[in-house]
């Protein structure tokens, strides 16, 4: 197998923990019946916190030994998620509304550029070392980086919506594309935070979880509890994410462009090079 399609396979592998991390409780009903609310994943937290990263690193690994020219690409990585941690520690410090926060700019423009693989780096470690400096750590934590995660490595789709529409990079319609799509993630980013703890709420039978209802009734109580509970704070989010892009995409992407084409050169000798080179050894 090569070392780009064992790649591809610990993202995937990544992404199926996560998604079997939020939605187990569903499928273990009992489980999230007997667990009060209040102690929701503190016992299994630590067993998936301690899997992402390890994925996380052994994805760095191979990442730096796929190419000698993608070591450039993650000391970007690190200077990225750096400027990210202290963003969020930022916003610890001087509250920003509702659930804005201005990490999501990075991620997506990140993901956008360098692709999918960087973009769920830059998202999951993101989260991991602004918890550690903000004192953030919790159940919770795992959950924000498999999502901030899957906001980069979803990030690539924007070039197709890009490429249908006939504009080329720097145009006025792909930051367009880009500040809608940061704003969408605004919302799931919100919705899919809440399924960490909803299925261990208790409370209105009309807005949580029970594990004999059906799936439509399931959707229906969530979709409730989500516009009751979580929309403006998210809306706040939406609104942030777009305008950050509108106002600081373009030279943000510029300077990712300028960053990904050097790293990308690789000198190519010419036959003239490769014939002085014969010569100088005779």
């Amino acid at each position: 197998m090569s070392e780009r399609a064992l790649s591809l396979l610990t993202y995937c592998l990544t992404s199926l923990i996560g998604v079997t991390a939020f939605l187990y409780p569903f499928w273990l009903p009992r489980l999230a019946s007997d667990t009060m609310a209040d102690r929701s994943h503190l016992q299994d937290a630590v067993l998936i916190l301690t899997l992402l990263v390890l994925l996380c690193f052994a994805v760095l690994l191979l990442e730096v030994q796929r190419q000698a020219v993608n070591t450039k690409t993650v000391a970007l990585l690190g200077i990225l998620v750096a400027i990210n941690a202290t963003l969020r520690y930022v916003d610890n410090l001087i509250p920003l509304p509702g659930g804005f926060s201005p990490i999501f700019v990075l991620i997506v423009l990140t993901g956008y550029v360098y692709g999918g693989r960087l973009g769920f780096l830059l998202g999951a470690l993101t989260l991991l070392v602004s918890a550690l400096i903000t004192g953030g750590v919790g159940p919770w934590l795992p959950y924000q980086m498999f999502t901030a995660g899957w906001v980069g490595i979803t990030a690539p789709f924007c070039r197709r919506l890009v490429g249908s529409a006939g504009q080329g990079a720097g145009s006025r319609r792909e930051l367009f594309i880009l500040a809608g799509f940061a704003g969408l993630w605004g919302l799931l980013y919100g919705a899919i935070m809440n399924l960490w703890f909803w299925p261990f709420a208790s409370g209105d039978p009309t807005q949580y979880w029970q594990p004999s209802i059906t799936l439509l009734e399931t959707l229906r109580r969530y979709a409730f509890f989500y516009l009751l509970t979580s929309l403006v704070w998210d809306m706040a989010r939406l609104i942030g994410n777009v305008l950050l892009i509108l106002a600081l995409g373009a030279p943000l992407l510029r300077a990712l462009r300028r960053f990904h084409a050097r790293f990308e050169f690789q000198y190519q000798p010419l036959a003239v090079d490769s014939a002085q080179s014969r010569q100088s050894n005779v």
